[in-house]
């Protein structure tokens, strides 16, 4: 089998269009493929519909690209959140389009594009806007609305780490959508902290197969600054160096792709 590593984030993001949709993971920051995002902004794509749970933190990141003024519309469970201060301005400003799912609701809609499921009936939603215009059934006394799949031509996930095949697993809360994504998008692009020899992951570890990653490249652990001052570091190492260089940061601020696992 050919590897799917890729050399470099540029060449990873080779080949996004204008006017895709893009899958990006993450929960907040936990598990936000930040260099992918970077990279993609670089790379120049925009007109993009991005479908994540939140719709970016701070200035980095996701925010970032939303600020870019490359994202036309986004689809997300938590737009905003006292840090989401791009995606406001730029919202009520009229420069981007809004979705709203409930985070149930995406998170099935997702999984079902991936799992090959043509709709779905759900409960949430019903009797609300979320309702509005779509199909309603009866089913045993309650009432429920038809829901599609989401489905993307490329999807940007983090993980942990990753074989040349493309198997991943990943660490701890930052996992949170990845999966899902990966299996949802035509084209999914996977930024991980290393790349190990074939046979070093447990099969039984593995959370993601290979079959559904087509790109993987390592960007190492990553040290976060925000306006000069340390948040955190990516990957295991994360909790000890946030502990010694800023006591509580990385808890309290998930300044990490997986801060969620270290606090």
């Amino acid at each position: 089998m050919i590897s799917k590593v890729r050399p470099g984030l540029e060449e990873a993001v080779a080949g996004i269009e204008d006017g895709s949709t893009v899958m990006i993971g993450g929960f907040g920051r936990a598990g936000q493929p930040v260099e992918l995002i970077d990279a993609l902004i670089a790379q120049g794509a925009g007109d993009l519909t991005v479908v994540s749970n939140n719709a970016g933190n701070g200035d980095l990141g996701l925010a970032a690209l939303v600020g870019s003024g490359r994202v036309r519309k986004i689809v997300c469970s938590f737009p905003r959140q006292s840090d989401s201060y791009v995606f406001d301005a730029t919202y009520r400003a009229g420069e981007i389009e809004l979705e709203l799912v409930p985070q149930g609701n995406l998170a099935e809609r997702i999984r079902a594009a991936g799992a090959g499921i043509g709709a779905f009936y759900t409960p949430t939603g019903v009797g609300t806007l979320v309702a509005e215009g779509k199909e309603t059934r009866t089913i045993e006394g309650r009432d429920y609305i038809l829901e599609y799949p989401i489905r993307a031509d490329w999807a940007l996930v983090s993980a942990f780490k990753a074989d040349r095949w493309g198997n991943l697993v990943y660490r701890k809360t930052a996992r949170n959508f990845g999966p899902i994504m990966a299996a949802a998008a035509r084209t999914t692009v996977v930024q991980v902290d290393e790349v190990v020899e074939l046979g070093a992951l447990d099969p039984e570890a593995v959370v993601t197969p290979g079959l559904f990653v087509d790109r993987v490249v390592a960007v190492g652990e990553r040290a976060w600054m925000r306006n000069g001052a340390f948040v955190g570091v990516s990957g295991a190492a994360g909790a000890a160096a946030g502990a010694a260089s800023a006591p509580g940061t990385a808890a309290r601020d998930a300044g990490t792709r997986d801060a969620g696992a270290a606090a």
